[in-house]
């Protein structure tokens, strides 16, 4: 969310920046409103004022036995009282109005961002690992022999429709070990406090990390008002919702491996086959909570972590910086990690690493109090995929199948496997 005294202080930088995001002028309809807002809380003081006056000169009147002058200054209290309840409701109204517009806009691109249109736009900043030279051509996931067996669809359907995936055997753990090997990494390696919380979640949560109000139909509610997390982004990030933390607290670095769910509104026709796209997936996702000074530096750090793992697991990848066409609601930059998957002949996003400033934290409120005794600011936040576990799944297996029909596993990922290394064509492991 926006800080309303920045757009009044200067409008025509926020104009600026959000023409970036495609929406030039949007500080006139933020003004206006502000304004009428405003407008209503005086007056609805200044009346307030008035009936404070007329309240004192009742005593008096009263007291000097001017009975007249006493039921004159009763009659004009009461329609006073009429009055503020009148403006203050307007004045509420207006507020509200001003909120929610406020809550509908996007955060501010950084200065670094590029500016474009859509992911066509994109600017690849590194690239790791080179794409295996097949001798034979390379099979999608789903089609693989040695992965075959691992799959059901046809349960996962009469269970619980599209895009649901039962995986069993060999594949069911091997995606256990990819979150075990990430979350000990990212735990004994990068230092991250390993944490564990709900997926269902009270609707202000949704709201402190951007998911509501515009993109609702992107989640799934409960009858009784819960929301199904669509990311360990929304509960980590608001273990800080309406808190005063210590600056010398910061960074704060967590690290938690959940279930999500998306409903994958608009996504209709695409990526159907295989495991790509899900309504209920796992994730190891990292948050941090920085002081603003360093967020820059933390959102290095953090695309680092989430780069390590690949490597780790010997998988080719490349990191781009999103352009603000591209770019998510609530982030001020995005480097996405596109892993290499020879199935589709392309690289595919695998992390999402954001920073969203103080933008999340305004509407949580969350805040660290200076070590010098000053005025408590707003923190910073950042989230990142470390990484997609079914999608590192996926990498896995294209990238080590081989012309047999058998899967090569990274050897990173052996000890987790009870020192077994591959899956066999019949999708043993092995």
């Amino acid at each position: 969310m926006h800080d309303i005294r920045a757009i009044r202080e200067n409008p025509a930088a926020f104009d600026a920046a959000m023409a970036r995001r495609g929406l030039p002028g949007i500080s006139k309809q933020v003004l206006a409103l502000d304004e009428a807002r405003r407008a209503a809380i005086l007056a609805a003081e200044t009346a307030q004022a008035e009936a404070n006056r007329a309240a004192k000169e009742i005593g008096a009147a009263k007291a000097a036995g001017d009975e007249a002058l006493f039921q004159k200054l009763r009659h004009e209290v009461a329609e006073r009282k009429q009055e503020i309840a009148r403006l203050q409701e307007q004045a509420r109204a207006e507020d509200e109005a001003l909120t929610a517009l406020l809550m509908r806009l996007p955060n501010l691109p950084a200065e670094d961002v590029p500016d474009g249109t859509d992911e066509n736009d994109n600017v690849e900043i590194h690239r790791w690992g080179n794409p295996r030279d097949f001798s034979f051509t390379p099979l999608e996931h789903y089609q693989i022999p040695a992965a075959k067996p691992g799959f059901d669809f046809e349960a996962a359907a009469r269970l619980s429709g599209s895009r649901f995936m039962v995986l069993q055997g060999a594949l069911a753990r091997l995606h256990r070990a990819l979150a075990q090997f990430m979350l000990d990494r990212h735990v004994s390696e990068n230092g991250l406090l390993e944490t564990w919380t709900p997926v269902l979640v009270h609707e202000e949560m949704m709201y402190g990390t951007g998911q509501l109000p515009k993109f609702g139909e992107d989640s799934y509610q409960t009858t009784n008002g819960w929301w199904l997390i669509p990311t360990a982004e929304v509960t980590l990030t608001n273990l800080v919702n309406g808190q005063l933390v210590a600056e010398e607290d910061l960074p704060i670095r967590r690290v938690a491996h959940t279930q999500c769910f998306r409903s994958e509104a608009g996504s209709a026709g695409r990526d159907t086959a295989g495991m790509l796209r899900q309504h209920q997936f796992e994730k190891v996702e990292m948050v941090t909570i920085a002081h603003p000074e360093h967020s820059d530096e933390e959102h290095r750090l953090m695309t680092r972590h989430a780069e390590a793992i690949l490597e780790a697991l010997a998988l080719p990848y490349r990191t781009v910086v999103l352009c603000t066409g591209d770019l998510g609601f609530g982030m001020r930059r995005t480097h996405d990690i596109e892993v290499w998957l020879p199935g589709q002949n392309t690289y595919r996003e695998i992390s999402s690493v954001s920073a969203a400033g103080d933008f999340q934290a305004r509407r949580m409120n969350a805040r660290f109090k200076p070590a010098d005794g000053g005025k408590p600011q707003f923190v910073h936040t950042l989230n990142g995929s470390g990484l997609a576990v079914g999608r590192t799944l996926i990498a896995v297996l294209e990238n080590g199948q081989e012309e047999d029909g058998s899967v090569t596993l990274p050897e990173a990922l052996h000890p987790y496997l009870g020192g077994k290394g591959r899956i066999t064509p019949a999708g043993e492991l092995a």
